[in-house]
């Protein structure tokens, strides 16, 4: 499948300057509001109560919603878990109640909404959750590092700097987004983040493996020519796998339940910007580094010498 003619000739390069200005932007409202507002962290986080119904006909979410909310439960998550006919209900920690007390109050609640049973109650301490948020924050970290060293033994290390570069943007401005709009940032979502990361990667290295080449091909360009000239030639690429894996995802997030809702809205956030990121943040940084076709051309007198050689 072919979007765009192969004959493109787009300066992409030429509007780098405007590109950076916006991703400036969107970093930095990011990490204002990360520091102002913080994350609306999950019970998968924070500790609170899982709490699953089962009814003898199909449920409707939002009569639960509404006779939750009017016993106290303001905060609580509802959303169908497996079939129609069962639901799951999420409390954030925020009183001393029992497991016995706490469902009797949720079965009493819920007594308007249809024939229901209670199935389990489960409770999540935040010590669990503080334990979950530090381990998921350090497989981040490992997985960047590990990129660090992949991307350097493979290509060399300037280009190791800007896929870095590129993948740290897709992560604070994803992560940011959360944070602005106040959307539920549980597990689900993290997992999303890691994704979005491995997504990044893979379409950084596309064109960077264009550039490779053609900087061995095209050693009377410039490397701002020959770094336009593999965006060129990728981006049909890029397009044709970013929409598909956006028509995947907007299909999640509308039809695919309340269950993996964030996970979808985290994908769609860092699929856009991970592929506006493999063009003007991993392939930019490599004119900042000043790379050039000495830099990736194998040295022709080590040749020579070795083919001398009896």
């Amino acid at each position: 499948m072919q979007l765009l003619k192969d004959s493109l000739n787009i300066d992409f390069l030429g509007k780098k300057n405007i590109a950076w200005i916006i991703s400036a932007i969107l970093i930095v409202v990011s990490i204002a509001s990360l520091t102002i507002r913080g994350l609306n962290l999950g019970i998968d986080f924070t500790g609170g109560t899982l709490v699953e119904v089962g009814y003898q006909q199909a449920a409707e979410l939002e009569p639960i919603r509404a006779a939750l909310e009017n016993a106290t439960f303001e905060d609580a998550i509802v959303q169908h878990f497996g079939t129609a006919k069962d639901v799951l209900i999420r409390l954030p920690a925020a009183n001393d109640l029992n497991a016995a007390e706490l469902s009797n109050q949720v079965l009493a609640a819920l007594q308007s909404t249809g024939d229901l049973s209670m199935r389990r109650v489960e409770f999540v301490g935040p010590q669990v959750g503080e334990e979950l948020r530090d381990d998921g924050g350090l497989a981040v970290l490992y997985a960047l590092f590990g990129i660090l060293i992949y991307v350097a033994l493979r290509f060399e290390y300037r280009f190791s700097l800007g896929s870095v570069a590129a993948l740290i943007h897709d992560v604070i401005i994803t992560i940011g987004f959360f944070s602005v709009t106040q959307a539920p940032f549980d597990l689900t979502v993290l997992a999303a983040v890691l994704a979005v990361i491995g997504y990044s990667l893979n379409d950084t290295i596309v064109v960077f493996d264009r550039i490779r080449e053609n900087f061995r091909r095209m050693r009377k360009w410039t490397p701002l020519e020959v770094i336009n000239g593999s965006i060129n030639q990728t981006i049909s690429r890029t397009l044709v796998t970013s929409l598909t894996t956006l028509l995947v995802l907007l299909a999640l997030f509308f039809i695919g339940g309340e269950v993996i809702h964030s996970f979808a809205l985290a994908l769609i956030v860092g699929v856009v910007v991970g592929t506006y990121s493999s063009i003007y943040i991993a392939s930019t940084m490599l004119v900042l580094l000043n790379v050039s076709s000495e830099d990736l051309i194998p040295d022709e007198k080590e040749n020579e010498e070795v083919d001398e050689l009896p």
